[in-house]
């Protein structure tokens, strides 16, 4: 797509990308917003846009990708290199920061690529510089070259040090002598100019032994170079001549082999520059509340709760869509309502969307298929932009026409001013029918009348307008398709203090038309507000409704299960007391002669059948309790569906039946429960497995399990469940997993409020056989997960 200069400027691009950068970390990600442009097609739009999902998604479950807060462009230093052949230590520096920052995160990348393909299109840009980093560590973190950059810097430096030891040496001695002292300003040795000197007071200059080397910043003392050590002072300075030249030649040397990889280093550049873009660009969708658009293939847009981001906070939402029924969208109303801010709205989304950035507004926007993007916007609210004349609003227009086709969108503000009303309006209408004759995608905005019985009457254009509270005389920004708006400049004018009688030679002066069309559309308004707010009435009666039907069925539910569990109860003491029973009768008989035994025999068989009946009618009431709280369903399940146990809420997968038992995952959790257990899940259960299924790609808990021993996975899922549905799940497994033979497993709980995970954690606390416990780590699933580590 292209957006046309004048378009661009009007819509104030430039500002909103400077609002996007003050979240890059460094200028590498804001010197990729600089001039930045959209993307060629849709095709290459949707593999940007799933590349940000993808680093949202890792930046989600494994936390930032590498990086470091000392990266900087380094770009700009190549064109310096070239023209002197030698960049700094400090300079070099740089760049090996960036080349170690490429490393890791190629190493990241790498890893992630295996959940994500779509991070090849970073990776591409991510070479070996294995080479180059080892050539740069020559250079220190202060940006000097390390004696180790060569044997001969290596040399002259360990000279230059042993130089210096002996001109300390001898400066002590001289500092020590009584005669000397008494000249001195200060007894230290310093360096002046490279040559090591002593400050001497201005009145012993003629009778101290040396020469001048410079004077003091106060001018009361001069600073002066004992013979004794002179000869030692030219040897240190020939060989920090000699250092220098070493040093210089290391250099020429080092920028030769990065202006050898300079490609390869401006590739890196821009990856780790778009990894800091997508920091930013999450930082809105995080904190505003941005969203990646859909792309759809025709040309046109859809955009729901979009904000002007200039605007801030203070920015109203609307929805704004235009190519699905209609082409051309004609937005009417009074001044200062908000027309221009709507066109401008639509227009900064679909740019930002095109240049692969989420946009402000709503989850579900779309935006099409567009090549081309220009507009004619004359806004006198900005300070920084004039009122367009006529003629040049006339000559932009004129440009617009000679390149629009049916896939460009064009945005026209004010349609029909700045000249002879009738003639502007007659004109304006032109221009719209010339833009529908062409399919183009239009936004305009007028205050004509002859241009909104257009918009009323034309098929492929549809009327909107900015609401506008007549009796208050403010705006609420709201936009209103299918309605057009009243200009109320009479009624402003009257509500301002304007003399009746001008207003009354005011509308004796309108056309008896022109009044009726303002009338109608006055009305249509009125109308259209009223049916909203009742219809808002009613969405609130509705989910009044809705609450207390889910109340009233959640007070049911509780009953039915507490009558339940007071049956269940019941049953389980009974079946304890059955149980007591059998083994007590079976000691008592063992303690029997032998004459005893065939009548006690058969009084036992006879209480045998009387405890079964008591176990079958248990079995029974048990079967009835999950036939009334689950429902019966005549056809029996099949493997493949979705599937929920009884006393839990959560949805698994039925994978096999084995006669009357049933293999069931949950993620990466595999259980075998009594198939009588289960039953279908329903429409509602199944919408939310798939938003918990979407919860889970953002938070990050997705285990791989390694291979465990048989009938006993390593990790459990009780991630959706209540306490009383997770707590004994949770301990049967662990105790499972424990005879199993686990060294340690994964009890994945989601992260939540937290609750479940501190459940875990106390059950953990009271159970003999854990060793320890701890949250997840990177690439474990973080708080989500809670890692239990068995006793040996």
């Amino acid at each position: 797509m292209i957006i046309d200069g004048a378009a661009r400027e009007s819509l104030e691009i430039s500002k909103i990308l400077d609002i996007i950068r003050r979240d890059c970390r460094c200028d590498l990600g804001a010197s990729l917003l600089k001039g930045r442009v959209p993307l060629r097609d849709a095709s290459e739009l949707r593999t940007a846009h799933e590349l940000f999902g993808a680093v949202e998604n890792y930046r989600d479950k494994y936390g930032d990708l590498p990086w470091n807060h000392k990266l900087a462009a380094v770009g700009y230093l190549f064109e310096e290199a070239r023209a002197s052949g030698m960049l700094t230590g400090s300079e070099l520096l740089s760049i090996r920061l960036l080349l170690q920052g490429s490393a890791r995160l190629k190493e990241a990348l790498t890893a992630a690529r295996r959940e994500w393909p779509v991070m090849s299109v970073l990776l591409k840009d991510l070479h070996d510089f294995s080479r180059e980093e080892e050539a740069l560590s020559v250079v220190e973190d202060d940006g000097r070259l390390g004696d180790a950059a060569s044997e001969a810097l290596r040399r002259i430096r360990g000279g230059m040090r042993r130089v210096r030891g002996e001109i300390r040496r001898k400066g002590q001695n001289i500092l020590s002598d009584p005669a000397i002292a008494a000249m001195l300003q200060e007894r230290v040795l310093s360096l002046r100019n490279g040559r090591h000197a002593m400050l001497v007071r201005q009145d012993a200059v003629t009778n101290f032994p040396g020469i001048v080397a410079d004077r003091s910043s106060s001018g009361s003392s001069i600073y002066m170079e004992p013979h004794a050590i002179m000869a030692l002072n030219n040897e240190h300075a020939v060989m920090a001549e000699d250092e220098n030249a070493e040093e210089r030649r290391i250099l020429h040397k080092l920028t030769a082999r990065m202006l050898d990889r300079e490609n390869a280093i401006l590739d890196a550049e821009r990856a780790l520059g778009t990894v800091d873009l997508f920091y930013a660009l999450s930082e809105k969708v995080r904190r505003d509340k941005w969203h990646v658009p859909l792309v759809g293939n025709r040309a046109r847009f859809d955009l729901n709760r979009a904000r002007h981001p200039l605007l801030g906070n203070s920015a109203v939402p609307i929805d704004i869509s235009c190519g699905k029924s209609f082409r051309i969208l004609v937005v009417t109303g009074p001044n200062t309502g908000g027309k221009t801010v709507a066109l401008k709205t639509a227009g900064v989304c679909v740019c930002l969307g095109w240049m692969g950035f989420p946009i402000p507004a709503g989850e579900g926007s779309e935006i099409g298929d567009i090549e081309d993007v220009y507009a004619d916007i004359g806004d006198e609210q900005s300070v920084e932009q004039n009122l367009s004349t006529f003629s040049a609003h006339i000559s932009q227009i004129k440009r617009i026409l000679d390149a629009a086709s049916e896939n460009s969108l064009i945005l026209l503000d004010e349609l029909g001013a700045g000249t002879d009303p009738e003639e502007g309006a007659a004109l304006g209408v032109a221009i719209l029918d010339a833009l529908r004759e062409r399919r183009s995608l239009v936004l305009a905005t007028t205050h004509h009348n002859p241009i909104k019985r257009y918009a009323l009457t034309c098929p492929d254009v549809e009327s909107a307008s900015v609401e506008f509270d007549a009796g208050t005389l403010s705006p609420s920004y709201r936009l209103l398709i299918g309605i057009p708006g009243r200009s109320n400049a009479l009624l402003i004018a009257k509500k301002l203090g304007m003399p009746e009688h001008v207003l009354e030679r005011a509308y004796g002066a309108l056309e008896t038309r022109e009044a009726s069309m303002e009338e109608i559309i006055g009305e249509l308004q009125e109308k259209r507000t009223a049916i909203e707010r009742e219809s808002e009435r009613l969405d609130e009666m509705r989910a009044g409704i809705e609450r207390a039907r889910a109340s009233y069925e959640a007070e049911l539910r509780a009953l039915n299960e507490r009558r339940d569990k007071i049956l269940e109860e019941a049953d389980n003491h009974a079946l304890g007391i059955v149980k007591n029973a059998e083994v007590a009768a079976k000691s008592l008989l063992k303690t029997m002669t032998s004459s005893d035994r065939p009548s006690a025999d058969r009084h036992l068989g006879r209480t045998k059948r009387h405890f079964d009946k008591i176990r079958q009618q248990a079995e029974t009431r048990t079967d009835e309790r999950m036939e009334h709280r689950y429902g019966h369903d005549d056809r029996p399940l099949e493997a493949g569906e979705n599937v929920v146990a009884a006393e839990t809420s959560a949805v698994g997968v039925l994978e096999e039946i084995r006669r009357d038992k049933a293999v069931v995952s949950y993620g990466a959790t595999r259980m075998e429960l009594p198939l009588k257990m289960l039953r279908r899940a329903t429409g509602e259960e199944n919408k939310s497995q798939k938003k918990a299924g979407r919860a889970a790609q953002k938070s990050g808990v997705k285990i791989t399990p390694p291979p465990s021993p048989v009938g006993v996975p390593s990790s459990i899922m009780i991630r959706g469940m209540t306490i009383d549905e997770a707590m004994p799940m949770t301990e049967l497994y662990l105790d499972r997993a424990y005879r199993a033979g686990f060294g340690e497993v994964s009890v994945i709980h989601g992260r939540g409020e937290g609750i479940l995970r501190r459940e875990v954690q106390i059950l953990c606390k009271h159970l003999s056989y854990v060793d320890s416990f701890r949250l997840g780590g990177e690439g474990e699933g973080g708080f989500g997960v809670t890692i239990v580590r068995f006793k040996k």
